[in-house]
């Protein structure tokens, strides 16, 4: 393969003035009358050394280039591609290097000390260059960073490997390292060098299969990639998997990068280390950056916005789809090329900070997805990496992921681990992230997933289990809970593996949360019949209380809901347009008072009709006055923010989500009515209940048992009603506080007759 430069073209141009990590590169000529340097004698090496290092294929390149004692004196050999002179400059005055062969250039100075010395190089056609030679630094990474990166245990994994603006004996440049164990010969190539990696071998730094270089002069900005050459004599050109930058697509280069940010939520993040997510408020907006507002153009801008809008509504987190860098945009970024890098289309890494430090300042946390379940085959990228299976299991039957067309992760080998690990514990610490969703969590654990009349390699006990996986989740939940107080993770699995947020220490996989498949399923299967056939579906509305606390879940209304043919939410109601936005405000004052967090995609809030497309993003224009039924549109998202409002002010709503004893059907048999009543209780014992009614029919004097309070008469009044006019709604309501009567119902010992609108949700506590 020949490298891409920063255009995309395939080239590999001879330069007519090369000036690779120059200091000064407009050095002023000697003056005139000045000495000539003295051409030194030369010191050689072996033709097969030099082909070796001029074609990419030597392991230490450090122990021929740079200054060296030998018989006779000390040499200096710098290589130099393309120069036509390079001159070596000591305490003790200039002197010419000899040409031997392919841009290495000789030199041999009495003595055995080795000296400090800089190089002036000149191009054809070109003036003298100050340069510094990085081959006479020591390696930039320490044995404990070795040991640490061969046990697989580094657990800030990107302070070591990349690249990384530093000084070295006084000298300004930037380090470069990278793990490819396979490799023959790793290069450096860039916009510094022309994409020609000649002139920049790397070292290997032993068995940890790392190669390193430092090179002077290079600085934040400076676009790069690693020329692998292959055992099967391939040469490979791969982006840094550690960069911490990248070239916005469709470029694909590595970009050198450096943080000056200055973080300005010290007291979010110290509220946050005291949080119990599980007994706190947790009201999710989801949406996907590039398309949130097309208009918008970057991370900063968004920031301007976005925060705004989330207050507005009084949503307590946002999450984001992948904001990690990736090659093709309708992947909506769950085709990770670069897992360290923010993706650079909307600005730089320090401009994603800026959005995220924005939001904790106005009180938002903020969620970001995670795909550590498969990476694309792009040749740039991972696949491959050193011209054999690396990053992906050798074992093509495991390697390959039958859905997307991409590669599955090697769970088994340390220093994969390591690298997804390391990668949770960066999003947390470096862009002070609140949360990790985990994407397609099911896939990860079983061996057999999608496989179905596929032949597939079991694990070491004959099963489906993923078992490497399943140690890999709890080695990654375990990092991040001990590394970043306050964060959580939550796992997307659509299936029933056992514990999936039970803590690691007795055996689970120890998530924080898992998104509740099985109720969103369920229940949107219910809402999307007729009224009149839902009786007989009654049980997919209540079948999510059987298991509401097997695990600690957050209900998701999520992207996956509302793209390919599976229509936006309120299109999925049955009904005209008044019963379908009926249905739909019904269906969140139910899924708002169900046990569980709760999470909504972009423009299901404000009820647009079309499906989410990642190049067009949420119908903002049905808000617009212009628009017809723009009210009826406000009037959802009034009701989702009020919505949010009573959830937040409301700990019966919240604050028993994992345990029973926060939920208590009333009635969740009235199948024949379309009916649901059940009460939440908060740790004093407050109650809020909820009465659901999924039918047309408005309901007159119906009966609904209360939780007694104290014994005494006691007044309830409705906090919330689904179908009030502000919302869009008939107002048919109880708009004066209800009397509890001594009357038993529901299992209860009072009772209220209570008006229940049509298509609508209410909400009551004690007056």
């Amino acid at each position: 393969m020949t490298p891409l430069d920063p255009t995309g073209r395939t080239t590999r141009p001879v330069p007519a003035t090369f000036t690779a990590g120059t200091d000064n590169p407009q050095r002023e000529p000697a003056e005139a009358g000045a000495a000539a340097p003295l051409r030194l004698p030369e010191a050689p090496l072996p033709p097969a050394e030099v082909d070796r290092l001029v074609g990419g294929q030597h392991h230490d390149p450090h122990a021929l280039l740079g200054a060296h004692p030998v018989n006779g004196g000390t040499a200096i050999r710098v290589l130099r591609p393309f120069a036509e002179r390079v001159v070596v400059e000591t305490a003790e005055g200039p002197a010419e290097l000899t040409h031997q062969q392919g841009g290495l250039f000789t030199g041999l100075l009495a003595g055995d000390e080795l000296p400090g010395y800089t190089l002036l190089v000149t191009y054809p056609g070109g003036e003298p260059l100050l340069q510094h030679d990085g081959y006479r630094t020591p390696p930039t990474l320490g044995e404990l960073d070795l040991h640490l990166i061969s046990e697989g245990r580094h657990e800030q994994l990107w302070r070591a490997l990349g690249s990384h603006v530093r000084t070295v004996d006084g000298v300004a440049g930037t380090a470069f390292a990278v793990w490819a164990p396979n490799a023959v010969g790793v290069r450096l190539i860039g916009d510094f060098n022309h994409w020609d990696g000649t002139g920049h071998p790397m070292r290997s730094l032993g068995s940890s299969g790392i190669w390193e270089l430092f090179v002077p002069g290079l600085a934040e900005g400076t676009l790069y990639k690693y020329e692998i050459h292959t055992r099967q004599g391939w040469v490979l050109d791969k982006a840094d998997p550690l960069a911490r930058a990248a070239q916005c697509p469709p470029g694909t280069a590595s970009m050198v990068t450096s943080s000056a940010y200055r973080w300005d939520d010290g007291e979010w993040m110290a509220r946050r280390a005291r949080a119990a997510h599980h007994r706190s408020p947790m009201s999710v907006y989801e949406l996907h950056l590039p398309s949130w507002r097309p208009d918008l153009t970057g991370y900063r801008a968004i920031a301007e916005e976005l925060p705004r809008y989330l207050k507005e509504l009084n949503f307590t987190h946002v999450e984001f789809m992948p904001v990690m860098e990736h090659p093709f945009g309708g992947s909506w970024g769950y085709q990770v090329s670069g897992y360290y890098a923010p993706t650079a289309r909307l600005g730089s890494p320090d401009d994603f900070r800026y959005l995220v430090d924005t939001l904790h300042q106005h009180g938002i946390g903020v969620i970001v997805d995670w795909v550590p379940a498969h990476f694309p085959k792009d040749d740039f990228a991972l696949a491959r990496f050193d011209g054999e299976a690396l990053y992906e299991p050798a074992d093509p039957l495991r390697a390959e992921h039958p859905d997307w067309g991409t590669l599955e992760f090697d769970y088994g080998r340390k220093e994969v681990r390591n690298f997804l690990v390391a990668n949770a514990v960066y999003w947390c610490e470096e862009f002070h992230i609140d949360g990790l969703r985990v994407d397609a969590v099911a896939s990860m654990l079983y061996l057999d997933y999608s496989r179905e009349g596929r032949a597939w390699s079991p694990n070491q006990h004959g099963g489906r289990e993923n078992l490497d996986a399943a140690s890999f989740l709890q080695e990654m939940n375990a990092t991040v809970y001990r590394r970043c107080p306050g964060a959580i993770t939550i796992a997307e699995e659509s299936t029933a593996w056992d514990g999936v947020t039970r803590p690691t220490d007795r055996g689970g996989l120890g998530f924080g949360l898992k998104w509740n498949m099985g109720w969103m399923h369920d229940s949107l299967v219910y809402m999307s019949k007729e009224p009149v056939h839902r009786k007989y579906h009654h049980n997919e509305i209540t079948f999510s209380m059987v298991y509401a606390y097997s695990e600690n879940y957050i209900l998701p209304i999520s992207h996956d809901e509302v793209v390919h043919g599976k229509q936006a939410l309120v299109a999925k109601m049955p009904g005209d347009w008044w019963q379908q936005r009926a249905n739909h405000r019904a269906y969140l004052g139910f899924m708002w008072s169900h046990p569980g967090k709760q999470l909504l995609f972009m423009g299901q809030e404000f009820a647009q009709g079309a499906e989410w497309h990642h190049e067009q993003g949420p119908q903002w224009w049905v808000l617009d006055e212009q628009w017809p039924a723009h009210e009826e549109h406000l009037g959802v998202r009034r009701l989702v923010r009020d919505l949010n409002r009573h959830y937040r002010d409301t700990p019966a709503l919240w604050e028993r989500d994992t345990t029973p004893d926060g939920f208590r059907w009333l009635d969740g048999g009235a199948r024949d009515d379309n009916l649901l009543a059940y009460v939440r209780h908060a740790a004093d014992g407050s109650p809020l209940v909820a009465v659901c009614n999924f039918s047309p029919v408005v309901r007159h004097g119906h009966r609904v048992g209360l939780p007694a309070l104290g014994g005494r008469d006691q007044l309830w009044e409705e906090v919330l009603n689904t179908d009030a006019e502000t919302y869009g709604g008939s107002g048919i309501g109880n708009s004066h506080p209800v009397k509890a009567d001594a009357v038993a119902s529901n299992g209860q010992p009072r009772s209220a007759e209570l008006i229940l609108p049509p298509l609508a949700t209410i909400w009551l506590r004690p007056a």
